[in-house]
């Protein structure tokens, strides 16, 4: 119990400092905040959750992997006209595996058979909103990358609005705490991904940053909250609402 207060603390602790380091423009510090901030949640979910889910796990690892690399990218000097960004594919290609990872836990738990059935009409209509973001959102970028950079963008971009879609789908569905809170870290991650890319490819503003890191901080929150809702109390829930 003594441990478990610990590294709550030291938690908010992290996230405070990490926001104030953005704040004073010291990136370098803020994304070694950050790395500890991640590890340490990854820490407490092994610690705190007693019903763990393998793909929540993995997600929460190959996140920390991406974050790892990105910071490691800081101690590296890279001749960027002649030496493709290795970091920059590694570290991108970790997060969306780790996106991957938390779309299939989602996809895990929902009836699909039962969804298809009574919301057609809306994941048709939240597909075609997927493509039109994934389209505008790539589109501010293409001009500023290179070929193999603007790929990945697009995936990317694609990857976090499944999630989005899966995460809403999955409310819809269920209309329980656990549904919800995922959704928030879904919306959270959305918007912090959309203002990093203003922020690296628009303008950079630095409340732009302190921005995305305050939803990413959020984000990581609620999927963390979620994750301490047992799947037994969500199902027994939702009985509850068709009996209702």
């Amino acid at each position: 119990m003594q441990l478990d207060r610990i590294l709550k603390v030291t938690l908010v602790v992290i996230s405070l400092a990490f926001l104030g380091l953005q704040v004073m423009s010291l990136e370098f510090q803020a994304a070694g905040a950050r790395v500890s901030l991640v590890l340490l949640l990854t820490l407490l979910y092994c610690m705190k959750v007693s019903s763990k889910r393998l793909f929540f796990f993995l997600f929460l690892i190959c996140f920390s992997l991406g974050e790892i690399i990105s910071y490691l990218s800081y101690f590296v000097d890279i001749d960027y006209e002649t030496d493709p960004d290795y970091f920059y594919y590694i570290s991108n290609g970790m997060y969306i595996l780790s996106y991957v990872f938390l779309i299939i836990r989602v996809i895990m738990d929902m009836n699909i058979k039962n969804i298809l059935h009574k919301f057609w009409i809306h994941l048709l209509v939240l597909v075609v909103l997927d493509v039109f973001c994934v389209i505008i959102l790539s589109g501010t970028t293409e001009k500023l990358l290179s070929k193999h950079e603007f790929s990945l963008e697009q995936l990317y971009n694609t990857i976090i609005m499944i999630l989005l879609t899966v995460a809403m789908i999955n409310y819809m569905s269920k209309n329980s705490q656990k549904s919800m809170n995922l959704l928030l870290g879904a919306i959270f991650i959305f918007f912090s991904e959309v203002i990093q890319m203003t922020y690296f490819y628009i303008s950079d503003i630095n409340i732009l940053n302190v921005m995305c890191s305050l939803f990413l901080v959020l984000a990581f929150l609620f999927l963390y909250l979620q994750a301490r809702i047992p799947l037994e109390s969500e199902q027994q829930t939702i009985q509850q609402d068709l009996q209702v």
